[in-house]
């Protein structure tokens, strides 16, 4: 059903009628849960393995079959997965590691615990990825790793970040956890670097209760992450990590059976949902770019995934404050917010310092101060997008309404209200 509204209608936060009055429920519910996960839940519980589980052992089957990465462990959930990977890197005392400030806080606080130090660097506005030429500008003699996370769901500057660490011999972690079935230059997110983590949070693209896996070629490094939360599979190794087998490192990290048999069954619909979300997402974002707006609507030869729908608001277009544009479009029925991570270098674990008790390093009048101030080009950026739904279900006409609404606000922008709460 198309909006009958026109843009030539008064606005709504003017006393004219709302654009959109379909409900948001059925577009917008997530996770999709059906007979089939239900059913999957209940098998593997008539199994009684709810620990160490051959359902488990299948998920990491099927995320190697579907990748082609050679190693596949499933995790409690993707931070745990981030962990494992901070040791496989071999992350010791004093390492830098190059990270971006608009992200969870999973893709960076794991780093701290083993005494690495988080590096803020700037995002790019094309793709809301890390900006390689700031990454290189923060690159020192200690700089040992990148967390590269592929921002809800649009892939990084791949190509010239993987230069990049190639020239300083630095390691690249993929956090490709808002990026399920994402596509970079004909190569899958997850697949380009030596390591990928995903989540499988409940809102995520693939979503379980909750979960992660980390992705690997190198078998060095899918020990390292056995030995640090998987002790009870390391008996199976022929190296010398089997003598670990009755104590691991102290962590224990494997996921629930009940979350890989649901994830099983996600990953089996993944591509046809993210095709819905997408068709959705894209077709808004077409029309918003026709009206100066930018939709971060993937480029040639790039695949996103909508993890979350952002796009990106400039006053110069109508001369209105944002904060009064996203009012005029919520008195329209819009479902609208600010982008929902805070950003990590203004958080007071860094800038009041909490994080070197985290790191356990001397304070020896030599270690890095973090300062909101920093990053002012991320921070800028950052007050400019405003988060729409991401429509991950079939539509039933609110696209439409959604597009007149925008059309509405930048059509009477001159006349709607400036400062007021």
């Amino acid at each position: 059903m198309a909006s009958t509204t026109s843009i030539t209608d008064r606005p709504a936060i003017l006393g004219g009628d709302p654009a959109i009055t379909l409900s948001h429920d059925d577009a917008c519910r997530w996770p999709i849960l059906t007979a089939e996960d239900e059913e999957a839940v209940l098998r593997t519980m008539r199994t009684g393995q709810l620990g160490v589980s051959d359902e488990t052992a299948a998920l990491e089957a099927d995320f190697r079959e579907w990748t082609g990465r050679k190693y596949a462990v499933a995790h409690c959930n993707g931070t745990a997965g981030i962990f494992g990977a901070m040791h496989a890197f071999g992350i010791e005392s004093g390492d830098e590691v190059i990270v971006p400030s608009a992200t969870w806080w999973s893709s960076v606080m794991p780093i701290l615990h083993f005494g690495g130090i988080p590096v803020f660097a700037e995002l790019e506005g094309d793709s809301l990825g890390l900006d390689p030429e700031d990454i290189e500008r923060k690159i020192t003699d200690r700089t040992k790793a990148i967390v590269v996370v592929h921002l809800f769901g649009m892939p990084s500057k791949m190509d010239e970040i993987m230069e990049l660490a190639d020239r300083y011999d630095l390691r690249i972690l993929e956090d490709a956890s808002h990026a399920h079935g994402a596509m970079y230059k004909g190569r899958m997110i997850g697949t380009m670097t030596e390591a990928a983590v995903f989540s499988m949070q409940g809102n995520k693209l693939l979503p379980t209760a909750e979960g992660g896996v980390f992705l690997t070629d190198d078998e060095e490094m899918y020990e390292a992450v056995l030995r640090l939360g998987h002790y009870e599979r390391l008996l199976d190794l022929e190296s010398m990590n089997k003598y670990l087998a009755a104590t691991g490192l102290g962590y224990k990290f494997r996921m629930s059976p009940l979350s890989a048999a649901i994830g099983r069954v996600q990953l089996r619909h993944l591509a046809e949902r993210n095709a819905i979300r997408n068709a959705n997402c894209i077709e808004l974002g077409r029309h918003l770019e026709t009206l100066g707006m930018q939709a971060f609507l993937a480029p040639e030869g790039i695949e996103r995934t909508y993890f979350e729908y952002l796009v990106r608001y400039d006053e110069a277009a109508t001369g209105l404050p944002i904060d009064d544009f996203t009012r005029a479009l919520q008195a329209e029925g819009a479902q609208l917010s600010a982008p929902r991570y805070p950003l990590l270098h203004q958080m007071p674990v860094f800038t009041h310092g909490l994080w070197k008790q985290i790191t356990r390093l001397p304070d020896d009048g030599d270690l890095r101060e973090y300062d909101e101030n920093d990053l002012p080009g991320t921070t800028e950026g950052n007050g400019t997008l405003i988060k729409l739904p991401a429509f991950p279900n079939e539509d039933q006409g609110l696209i439409e309404q959604y597009k007149t609404a925008f059309s509405k606000v930048f059509a009477h922008a001159d006349e709607l209200p400036r400062g007021e709460a």
